[in-house]
């Protein structure tokens, strides 16, 4: 999955309901949150829907990146 908004939001998924909706809806807030358009939210759950449960699931974690995981890397470098 290509991460076509080049951004991501400060999201971990662990732990939310794993209600395709309720995954939609944690990411739409999250993403209003930091800013994103909802243009560009309505393009990645357009993509989101476009297949089964695990595409869903596969596009939403494309846009997430928790806070920590980035300072890890960071700290790594």
């Amino acid at each position: 999955m290509q991460n076509k908004i080049g951004k991501t939001v400060d999201l971990e998924l662990v732990g939310v309901d794993g209600n395709a909706y309720a995954i939609m809806g944690v990411f739409s807030r999250q993403a209003r949150r930091e800013g994103w358009t909802q243009d560009e939210i309505d393009q990645v759950l357009e993509e989101a829907q476009s297949g089964d449960y695990n595409h869903l699931l596969s596009t939403i974690m494309t846009y997430c990146e928790p806070q920590d995981k980035q300072e890890d890397e960071e700290e790594q470098d």
